[in-house]
């Protein structure tokens, strides 16, 4: 199920955005010691990030990590870790940084290892983006491993988009659907027509497969800019 949330202007967006990650934070703080915040990468998010960034939140008590990152040092100008560092965690004082990729390993160690000894749960609140192709996170329909994504009930997976580059470790779809609270940011009518699209009948792509998950909820927030 969706809701929409429509906003004339990206700052408006970004606004509302921030304010409704706090009051999810919040709500889940109530219920339990510590919190998964879980942060999409990419350029859209860069001014909700600062924002979040200046808003009053309990950090200490919440564990930051993000949806999907690329194969890539935290120094690459491409790399998520290296977004979410230089915007929000200067200002989430005391927050654990939990990050998916360690390039000192191999990749498919890698996601062995998280998926072995990851002990934080599935987000209690978890942004998402979406690409213009239906894909949110890394979970690209062109990947080799698409159909391991969308179906294991383990919380990450390795993924090798054919259009996109790098390789990714991701959230599974499964885990996304388990998350307590899913928002979604996308801007511009085009995408507004890919999630409507996805919203119409199924259809093959992360997005689509997410909507129609029995039990899911996404919050959407969507500016026409």
């Amino acid at each position: 199920m969706i809701h929409w949330r429509t906003f004339p202007t990206r700052e408006a967006q970004t606004y509302a955005l921030a304010n409704a990650v706090v009051a999810g934070l919040d709500e889940a703080l109530t219920i339990r010691p510590r919190v998964l915040l879980a942060l999409s990468g990419g350029t859209s998010p860069k001014p909700f990030l600062a924002q979040l960034a200046r808003l009053p939140v309990a950090w200490r008590d919440i564990n930051i990590t993000l949806v999907d990152d690329r194969w890539l040092p935290d120094t690459h100008a491409d790399s998520n870790a290296r977004l979410i560092g230089e915007t929000l965690l200067p200002g989430a004082t005391g927050a654990q940084w939990l990050p998916l990729v360690d390039t000192s390993a191999d990749a498919k160690l890698q996601v062995r290892t998280l998926n072995d000894t990851w002990t934080h749960g599935v987000p209690q609140v978890c942004v998402l983006g979406m690409g213009e192709d239906g894909h949110t996170a890394s979970l690209f329909a062109d990947a080799p491993q698409w159909h391991e994504a969308i179906t294991t009930q383990e919380k990450f997976v390795l993924v090798q988009p054919q259009q996109a580059p790098y390789t990714r470790v991701s959230w599974s779809l499964s885990a996304l659907a388990a998350s307590d609270r899913l928002l979604l940011q996308i801007q511009g009518k085009a995408k507004r027509a890919v999630l409507e699209a996805a919203q119409a009948q199924p259809q093959d792509n992360a997005i689509s497969r997410l909507i129609h998950r029995e039990g899911v909820k996404i919050d959407v927030f969507w500016s026409e800019e």
